[in-house]
């Protein structure tokens, strides 16, 4: 068992890949086919047969699986989630119900399949998106030009009777695939739920035929009634959930490949986010997404590589902890694990940082993580403690002030490490 991967609840930290055939085209996965979108505010609008057309010329012929894991291991990640469909309706994977798919494509070759078993290499835990929608399906019904603009955020189109079924057996039958043939999937991750309601998913049912193939599986809110964790998107709740939950989030403004969105956040604005979200007790699914021949762009590259190259020095604060302290108690995210407590550091402080209203009688250690330089500290009681002390109460709750010198200071986020004693 991977150290740092046992179940998804304990990892905090996981790359989404969004990849369909529409990476050969450079434009946004799936939205392009409905027209401009507010919310996708760099997606492009294509005609239909446009979209669809890179279906049948699909061929990633610098597509390596495991170099792939490699650098998401090296970046840090503890899982990984693919779409091996999105609402596009194209398989990433070998589905023997539609011949839309990867297998019939000129690469011919189940990527999902490369993907887990790669994954699973790198000791990571495996995720799988599955979206309800199917804009390609002929029982859907399929998503056409004279639908455009897109209006089904209040509901989708409403098939008769028969249709519909027809689409649910094979929808069923989709899942079913992509949770008997990858061997153990850690969590599934659904999306656009938004069109049609949870009983006309059944998602309920939906939900038990998961459990019932992967025992131990969790499951995301976009699949309506029946789901393990909350999934806030492209921002960091204000207030944490009072269950699992994860914050998904582009490095740019897209999720699939898309050549004219410059708009990239810093590896300092990811590592900040990073440890925001840890802080809170989050999960962090980073995106990235794979060009048309199944390398990434480099600006990709060069994020996963500084968060990595943070990550082997401060990997510690982020790893199996639980979120940390009160708001008042530091002026920055904290986390913690057993008896220790990190505190993250996102701006460079003056000359100290406090942490407050903590047991100081049982601070045992105080050093940086990535350095290791111990670091020189104060204790700070009220009046009234300090009386309480001198006559033998021992454990005060006090102030802990920590000297920060700048010769400490990490580029991007400096981690201090407090431990105490039991």
């Amino acid at each position: 068992m991977n150290p740092e991967f046992s179940t998804w609840k304990d990892a905090r930290f996981g790359i989404f890949v969004h990849w369909s055939h529409i990476s050969q085209q450079g434009v946004e996965i799936s939205w392009p086919l409905t027209g401009k979108v507010p919310m996708f505010p760099l997606a492009q609008d294509i005609p239909v047969a446009q979209y669809h057309s890179s279906a049948a010329t699909f061929n990633p012929k610098k597509w390596d699986a495991g170099k792939f894991a490699r650098t998401l291991r090296d970046a840090g990640a503890q899982y990984a989630v693919i779409t091996a469909k999105h609402h596009d309706g194209y398989a990433m994977y070998d589905t023997k119900l539609s011949d839309f798919s990867i297998m019939h494509s000129p690469y011919g070759k189940d990527i999902v399949r490369q993907f887990t078993d790669a994954i699973r290499a790198e000791k990571m835990g495996v995720g799988i998106y599955f979206t309800l929608p199917d804009w390609h399906h002929p029982d859907y019904p399929p998503f056409t030009d004279k639908d455009k603009p897109y209006h089904y955020f209040g509901g989708g189109p409403q098939p008769e009777p028969e249709q519909w079924q027809r689409y649910l057996d094979f929808m069923f039958g989709q899942v079913k695939e992509v949770l008997s043939n990858y061997d153990k999937i850690d969590l599934i991750w659904f999306d656009g739920y938004w069109e049609h309601t949870p009983e006309q998913w059944k998602s309920v049912e939906l939900g038990n035929m998961i459990r019932s193939l992967q025992p131990g599986i969790v499951i995301n809110d976009r699949l309506p009634q029946n789901n393990d964790f909350d999934t806030p998107e492209q921002f960091i709740p204000p207030k944490p959930a009072d269950r699992p939950w994860e914050t998904c989030m582009t490095m740019n403004t897209s999720w699939g490949y898309n050549k004219d969105d410059k708009e990239y956040k810093s590896a300092k604005q990811l590592i900040d986010t990073l440890c925001e979200v840890v802080g809170r007790g989050g999960h962090f699914l980073l995106n990235v997404s794979p060009m048309g021949d199944g390398t990434l762009p480099p600006e990709h590259i060069e994020r996963l590589s500084a968060i990595g190259s943070w990550m082997s020095k401060n990997g510690e604060g982020i790893k199996g902890t639980s979120a940390g302290l009160e708001p008042y108690q530091f002026y920055g995210p904290t986390a913690t694990k057993g008896n220790t407590i990190f505190l993250h550091l996102l701006m460079k402080p003056y000359e100290t940082v406090t942490l407050r209203n903590i047991h100081v009688n049982k601070v045992e250690s105080v050093y940086t993580l990535g350095k290791g330089k111990k670091l020189n500290y104060s204790i700070h009681l009220s009046a009234n403690d300090q009386i309480m002390q001198g006559l033998g109460f021992m454990d005060p709750m006090g102030d802990l002030i920590i000297e920060t010198p700048q010769s400490i200071l990490d580029n991007y986020a400096t981690v201090i490490v407090v431990n105490f004693k039991p």
